[in-house]
C-alpha cells in the first residue's frame, strides 16, 4: 500500500509531532499542578528524561503515547500498514529503551508510574487522575512513615492497685 501523502507531505507531518508538551502530558500536569503538587518537567541528570518529576515523593512519571512506545491491547497502538518493518522495529526499539531507563531509574531509588494517552481518554480521564494523585499520597505516606518499635517485647502496664477503694491506708 502506497502512502496518500507526498514525501514532502509526510516529512512536515511527522516534523510537527511533538515530544515536550503533549496534550495527554499537559493534561497530568494540570490536575496534579491543581491539587497542590509540584514538580520539575523533563529533568535531563535522570534516565528517560520523565515527563514528570515530583522530587518531594521520589517519583517520576512518564506520560507515552500509545503508538509510539508500543501499548499493547490498545486500539490507538497499530502498525501502520506501510513500512511495517521499520515501524516494528522502531517501536521495539522503544520499548527496550523504555525498560531500561526505568531499570536505571528503580536502581536510584525513584518510583515510576506510566500514564498511556488512551488513560486520558474523556471516558477515563477522571478515574486516571484520581489514581495518580492516590498512589503519590501512598508513596508520601510511605516515605516518611515511622515505626514506634518499644524497647521491651512485654511494656508494664500502669493501673491502680487491685485493693478495694473502701479499705484505707
Amino acid at each position: 500500500m502506497t502512502d496518500v501523502h507526498s514525501k514532502a507531505t509526510r516529512s512536515y507531518n511527522m516534523a510537527m509531532i511533538k515530544s515536550k508538551n503533549t496534550k495527554p502530558e499537559l493534561i497530568v500536569r494540570k490536575y496534579l499542578f491543581s491539587k497542590g503538587f509540584r514538580y520539575r518537567l523533563n529533568v535531563k541528570d535522570l534516565a528517560g528524561k520523565p515527563d514528570i518529576v515530583l522530587p518531594k515523593y521520589r517519583t517520576v512519571i512518564f506520560v507515552h503515547g500509545c503508538f509510539w512506545h508500543g501499548h499493547e491491547e490498545c486500539k490507538i497502538a497499530h502498525i501502520p500498514q506501510t513500512r511495517t518493518d521499520y515501524w516494528k522495529n522502531k517501536i521495539q526499539k522503544n520499548i527496550t529503551r523504555d525498560l531500561a531507563n526505568h531499570q536505571k531509574l528503580k536502581k536510584a531509588g525513584w518510583n515510576i508510574m506510566t500514564i498511556w494517552e488512551c488513560q486520558l481518554k474523556p471516558q477515563v480521564r477522571q478515574q486516571t487522575l484520581e489514581g495518580i494523585e492516590l498512589l503519590l499520597q501512598k508513596t508520601y505516606l510511605g516515605l516518611y512513615k515511622t515505626y514506634y518499635i518499644p524497647a521491651t517485647p512485654h511494656l508494664d502496664q500502669v493501673a491502680e492497685p487491685h485493693d478495694s477503694y473502701d479499705s484505707q491506708p
